[in-house]
């Protein structure tokens, strides 16, 4: 007996097929995991970073059509860097920077104060000067994080960050539209910041995600990469923040 003839299954175009996807601090991380992400969605990436070395390698690996080594921190250099671009873009994103930990008794308030003022003006840096060489429809899209939305001790700065972040994006999404602004705010994830961060702890907090995390598993680079090409490609997206963290912030204390 032969069976009734199968359709042909159904193929997806690429999400971003023909567009150009802008990674600053695209060189590891997040930023080299959405590169690689987009560009299987069709995209051409460029990409950023501080260590011209691990930019090349990550521009290898990827086959990027550009690099430039700079720190995205440096308003001039920010500046140069969307100046100089060559074409117009369809989406920017940022994953430079990280968080600050300290006691009130323990700061450094140089590095308070830096932590304060570099996050959100490398976003208004980047919405005036990226926003117009980004075709209309496209998005800037920045990291925050969900983990510092409960008070702790040595946690003033990060939450004071953690708060303004999503209110600076829907702001910044009125101003410069038709370009989309949006905002991933992910936990821990397993990156080399993080790695950095815990030191000799990593494997430690490793474990203790696996065993309380609702999905059962550590957040990876990958799970905020495939996110990010989804608002990447979702149009009807702007001025909102997006969590990813496993969970992490549904589990008590």
């Amino acid at each position: 007996m032969t069976g009734a003839p199968q359709a042909p299954a159904a193929t997806r175009a690429p999400a971003l097929a023909g567009q150009t996807v802008v990674l600053i601090g695209g060189s590891a991380g997040i930023g080299l995991a959405t590169a690689r992400h987009a560009r299987a969605e069709g995209a051409d990436t460029i990409l950023t970073g501080r260590d011209p070395a691990r930019l090349d390698k990550a521009a290898a690996e990827v086959g990027a059509v550009g690099t430039a080594a700079f720190d995205a921190t440096d308003p001039a250099a920010l500046e140069r860097f969307f100046t100089d671009l060559a074409v117009p873009v369809d989406h920017v994103l940022v994953t430079a920077g990280g968080p600050y930990y300290a006691t009130l008794a323990e700061m450094d308030f140089d590095e308070a104060r830096r932590a304060l003022q570099e996050h959100p003006m490398a976003m208004l840096g980047v919405a005036r000067h990226g926003a117009p060489r980004v075709r209309p429809g496209g998005t800037l899209l920045f990291m925050g994080g969900t983990g510092a939305r409960r008070p702790a001790v040595g946690l003033a700065v990060t939450s004071a960050m953690t708060a303004a972040l999503p209110a600076l994006t829907a702001g910044l999404a009125l101003e410069v539209a038709p370009v989309r602004v949006n905002l991933i705010a992910a936990g821990f994830v397993d990156t080399p910041l993080s790695a950095s961060l815990l030191g000799e702890g990593l494997e430690a907090r490793r474990e203790q995600l696996r065993a309380t995390l609702p999905v059962g598993r550590v957040v990876g680079p990958d799970d905020v990469a495939a996110l990010a090409v989804h608002i990447m490609a979702n149009t009807a997206l702007t001025g909102a923040t997006y969590d990813i963290d496993g969970g992490q912030q549904l589990l008590p204390g």
